[in-house]
């Protein structure tokens, strides 16, 4: 596999090899470049002289190219989704429908395209005629993270397209095929060259490849998902260009369960929300907090679920859980139960690696029930990013409100109650950046996706989506008699 800039398929400039792997079982899938300096600043060369012709294309063909990416992506759902679950490990059956939750956005947009209205503006003169035009912003840096290959490459290229922004991207070390495939398939469907490019790097190279877009002024807009101590940094280095940045960081969504609560929806919404891609997501519930009158019985329900999940690679269709990224996250998981467990907590399910032939790092899993944890505990201050369920008893709703907005992070959050009056009160009260109300599962291309305080700024997906994309220009025209 190789690079992809200016429409052609290259080598790295300095010819580095980067391995992508099943974390499955630590096979070989591919090689692709470790790229370094030069080649980002020729994807960004190859962006900036694409940008002067695709920004004054229409809308309309703009529009027309992304419904036939669109089209090309479901027609290839199978491979997709095959090639998703291949190196990012996740179940077969999630990998189809990231394929499709991807393809999604991609429609969205080409619609969006043809809808950027500009406003004719009442003029206060009679002789002037007022006017807001919308433009793209240029070139845009595209950073995206590993667990969600194919709808994060998506969400942030479909809308810069529509918009009329040429892209230059670097896919996570650990996934990159899936953009690789994505962007074949955008040639194919008619993009010019130069309008998409993408740089492949390993972790340690990143910084080499990514410093030369923030330090450029051709580039006018940075879009990242990730860490908040990387979109920190993304954000002081890009300050002495201004370039606009979206950025969608860490998280520690709570999951409230009121005493009103129906049990069984909560469970099932926990279970839909906590374990999707192993609980390898940005807004997986990483706090449970439990009312007391309810709490037994809903553990030991969520209990019998978790403890009937199976474990297993994505070639075994039957599996649910697939392995962790790497060994880094599997020692991240083990780190957070040891330090719960050492300060009080109990494991009512899991709580260990799962040995599985073939794994020489043994990269799975058990899903965990953690039960007596408390703010203190690693598990609640930082992101597991794994199939661990910490639950806390509450008593008072305004206790766990506070305790739910006690971190600096704002990105999800979800509760669960009966109660017409609650839902408003809580919902108004949380402080993040999208509410889960009686619901474990949120994220559609129609709705706004971002957080608050640490968590990020700037909105992916609906109405808003292109706004980050475009600047407004005011045209006065004057003479009119």
């Amino acid at each position: 596999m190789r690079n992809f800039i200016a429409g052609d398929w290259t080598d790295g400039c300095e010819n580095r090899q980067l391995a992508v792997t099943d974390p499955s079982d630590g096979s070989l899938i591919a090689n692709v470049p470790d790229s370094g300096a030069a080649d980002a600043k020729a994807a960004l060369d190859a962006a900036q002289t694409a940008f002067n012709s695709w920004r004054t294309m229409s809308a309309r063909d703009r529009a027309g190219i992304l419904k036939n990416w669109h089209d090309a992506i479901v027609a290839h759902r199978e491979d997709l989704g095959r090639l998703i679950s291949r190196e990012q490990g996740k179940p077969l059956a999630e990998g189809r429908g990231e394929v499709l939750y991807a393809a999604s956005y991609v429609e969205w947009f080409a619609e969006q395209a043809t809808r950027a209205n500009g406003e004719v503006i009442p003029s206060p003169f009679g002789n002037k005629r007022l006017l807001a035009v919308r433009e793209p912003v240029g070139v845009v840096a595209v950073v995206t993270p590993w667990n969600f290959p194919a709808a994060m490459i998506a969400r942030k290229i479909a809308p810069a397209l529509a918009a009329g922004c040429t892209v230059v991207a670097k896919p996570a070390e650990d996934t990159p095929l899936t953009a690789l495939a994505l962007v074949k398939l955008a040639q194919e469907a008619g993009v010019p060259a130069g309008v998409i490019n993408i740089v492949t790097a390993s972790r340690e190279r990143t910084p080499t490849v990514v410093d030369v877009w923030l330090g450029d002024e051709r580039v006018r807009k940075i879009s990242f998902t990730g860490s908040t101590p990387v979109g920190k940094h993304l954000a002081r280095d890009s300050a002495s260009t201004l370039k606009r940045l979206s950025l969608e960081l860490g998280g520690n969504a709570p999951f409230i369960v009121f005493d009103d609560a129906n049990i069984e929806a909560a469970v099932e919404g926990l279970m839909a929300a906590k374990f999707r891609n192993g609980g390898q997501t940005c807004v997986c519930p990483n706090r449970v907090y439990v009312h007391d009158v309810v709490h037994d019985t809903f553990v030991a329900k969520l209990a019998e679920r978790v403890s009937a999940l199976k474990v297993g690679p994505a070639s075994d269709p039957t599996s649910q859980i697939g392995p962790m990224i790497n060994e880094r996250a599997v020692q991240k998981i083990e780190r957070h139960v040891r330090d719960a467990v050492s300060q009080g907590a109990r494991i009512v399910v899991g709580g260990e690696r799962i040995r599985k032939p073939g794994a020489p790092q043994s990269a799975y899993f058990a899903p965990t029930v953690l039960v007596g944890t408390t703010h203190s505990m690693a598990c609640s201050c930082e992101e597991t990013f794994g199939p661990v369920v910490p639950v806390t008893r509450f008593h008072v709703e305004s206790e766990v409100v506070a305790q739910a907005n006690a971190t600096p992070f704002g990105l999800a959050a979800y509760f669960y109650t009966e109660s017409p009056a609650r839902i408003w009160r809580v919902a108004e009260a949380l402080e993040c950046g999208i509410v889960g109300i009686n619901e474990g599962v949120f994220s559609a291309e129609a709705a706004p996706f971002g957080g608050v305080k640490e968590s990020g700024y700037g909105r992916e997906g609906s109405v808003h989506g292109l706004d980050d994309y475009q600047h407004i220009k005011y045209l006065c025209q004057g003479g009119i008699q």
